[in-house]
């Protein structure tokens, strides 16, 4: 056998100087010469690191190796683009901190705030939904239960006080502007208290409805939020509203602004029994023809 058809190896070698150990890594081939094995040294593997020292020996022997990206099949990619959107702006708002301590209530909250931009569904739909984005993972909520999702529901709704109080403390501030404005929402269950017939905002007339007023500083910033029975009156929800700003969040010398409908004349006549708070709306047709006539106010002029 020449040198050239000889099988490689990976040899050590020791020396022994002044106490201490020198070790030389090599390459070599062995070939038969003479009838004598003999050793042929073709690189000096010394300078490469461990691992790829123990590679080298492990194919010569035969065992064969494939690129990493090679040795995994993807049989699916879980959608992450627009959780990882939602979750950044979230965290970039302070939301987890507004929303409570860490926890597995704060993260099922938090999970179904994102759920609610990405996918609006109902709860069961939202929480099976949970394991087909990276939102499963990545709040560690993939298998939570329908039962969880509602009681961290009522957990929120047990901090919703103290969420509102650190929201009007960022937003709002003495002497400012409040916008204040209901809505309504049609129900299909048979069970919700709050449930009536009443003037509809989503034209869903003839069904029972819930309503309720959202509370923002000047720039639409949310900062508390109520329900009500679906029959309340537009002037009755603002004046709870008036006296959440005012009592709850103990401001005074806010300005409330509403539409025609919800601060009508009584209404103003309550707030001025509150006191410490003013008021921006809009008039109503007749008023605005008695100021406009002849001998009003009001001269119109080119």
């Amino acid at each position: 056998m020449t040198r050239r058809s000889g099988a490689m190896h990976v040899a050590r070698t020791r020396r022994h100087y002044k106490d201490k150990t020198y070790e030389t890594v090599l390459l070599r081939r062995s070939y038969r010469e003479g009838g004598k094995v003999k050793n042929e040294t073709l690189a000096n593997l010394s300078h490469l690191p461990g691992e790829v020292i123990e590679l080298i020996r492990r194919s010569l022997k035969g065992e064969r190796f494939v690129a990493a990206v090679d040795a995994f099949d993807i049989d699916r990619s879980l959608p992450h683009g627009h959780v990882a959107a939602v979750w950044a702006m979230a965290r970039s708002l302070g939301l987890p901190a507004l929303v409570g301590p860490p926890g597995r209530q704060r993260d099922l909250v938090l999970a179904l705030i994102v759920s609610r931009v990405v996918q609006p569904a109902s709860k069961l739909a939202t929480s099976r939904s949970w394991s087909d984005t990276t939102l499963g993972v990545d709040l560690d909520v993939g298998g939570a239960s329908t039962d969880e999702v509602y009681a961290a529901m009522d957990w929120l709704g047990e901090r919703q006080g103290e969420i509102e109080a650190s929201l009007a403390d960022r937003h709002l501030s003495p002497g400012g502007l409040v916008l204040y404005d209901l809505s309504s929402s049609y129900v299909e269950g048979r069970h919700c208290e709050l449930a009536a017939r009443g003037y509809s905002r989503d034209g869903k007339r003839g069904r029972e409805q819930i309503e309720y007023g959202l509370v923002t500083d000047i720039e639409g910033w949310p900062v508390a939020i109520e329900v009500f029975a679906g029959n309340t009156a537009d002037p009755a929800a603002f004046v709870a509203a008036a006296h959440k700003v005012k009592d709850r969040f103990s401001l005074d010398d806010v300005v409330m602004v509403g539409d025609r409908g919800m601060i009508t004349s009584a209404r103003v006549d309550a707030l001025k029994q509150v006191g410490g708070l003013g008021w921006v709306t809009a008039l109503r047709a007749p008023q605005i023809r008695a100021l406009a006539a002849d001998d009003g106010p009001v001269r119109v002029s080119v």
